[in-house]
C-alpha cells in the first residue's frame, strides 16, 4: 500500500540576517515604517478608521522605494528570494516576469491582531520582519481546504506540521517568508510590550 502526497502547499522562508550589511539595512528600514507611521496621515486616519491597532500604508501609499532608499535595496533582495521560490514551485512564467506590485509597512502595536485574509489578485505574497521585539505575535497560515473539511475531526496534537489544520511561524528580524497568494493567513493578537514591525508585499506575472 502507497500513500502519495498530493497538492502541496509551500511556503519559504530564509532570512537576511546573515547577509553582509544587515544591521545597518535593517535599522534604516525600521527607521523608514517608524517615520511613515508618524508623517502618513491618510495611512493613519484609514488605519483608525479600519481599527487596525498600529499603522499599516497599505491603502495609502504605493511608491515606498521613491521615498525611502532603503526600500529599493529591499526590494532588490526580495526580488531574488521571489524568483528562487517561483523556480521551487516549478512555474512556467512564458517568457514573462515576476513584478512587485505592492509593498507596504505596518507597524503592530501591543495587542493588535490582523484577521484571516488572503491576496486575491497576486500570484506570491510575503512579509520581510523588521522588529519582533519578545512575545510579538507569530503569523498563522491555515490549510486552504479548510472549507471543504464539512465533517472532518480535528487533528491529533502531534500531527505531523504538513497535515495540521493550522501552522504558526515565529519570524525573527531579517526573516523572509513567502507563499502562494491563495492561502488565507492572520496575525494573532501582539503580545510584546513594543511595536511589531513587518513590511508585506505582492509579486504578479507580467
Amino acid at each position: 500500500m502507497t500513500t502519495r502526497q498530493l497538492f502541496v502547499t509551500p511556503l519559504y522562508e530564509a532570512t537576511l540576517a546573515d547577509e553582509k550589511g544587515f544591521p545597518a539595512l535593517n535599522a534604516d528600514l525600521l527607521a523608514a515604517c517608524l517615520d511613515l507611521a508618524e508623517n502618513d496621515r491618510a495611512g493613519v486616519a484609514w488605519s483608525k478608521e479600519h481599527a487596525y491597532r498600529g499603522y499599516t500604508s497599505y491603502a495609502s501609499l504605493d511608491d515606498l522605494p521613491s521615498r525611502y532608499p532603503v526600500f529599493t535595496d529591499v526590494k532588490k533582495r526580495l526580488d531574488r528570494h521571489a524568483a528562487a521560490f517561483a523556480r521551487q514551485l516549478a512555474l512556467d512564467l512564458s517568457g514573462r516576469k515576476l513584478v512587485m506590485d505592492s509593498l507596504w509597512a505596518n507597524v503592530l502595536k501591543p495587542g493588535g491582531t490582523h484577521s484571516g485574509h488572503i491576496h486575491p489578485h497576486s500570484l506570491l505574497s510575503g512579509t520581510i520582519y523588521v522588529q519582533t521585539p519578545p512575545g510579538a505575535s507569530a503569523i498563522r497560515f491555515e490549510d486552504p481546504r479548510l472549507p471543504m473539511m464539512m465533517s472532518a475531526p480535528p487533528r491529533e496534537p502531534n500531527a505531523p506540521e504538513s497535515l495540521k489544520t493550522f501552522v504558526s511561524v515565529q519570524p525573527a528580524a531579517g526573516t523572509v517568508l513567502l507563499w502562494e497568494s491563495f492561502l488565507r493567513h492572520e496575525v494573532p493578537a501582539n503580545g510584546a510590550k513594543s511595536d511589531r514591525v513587518s513590511v508585506s508585499f505582492n509579486y504578479t506575472w507580467r
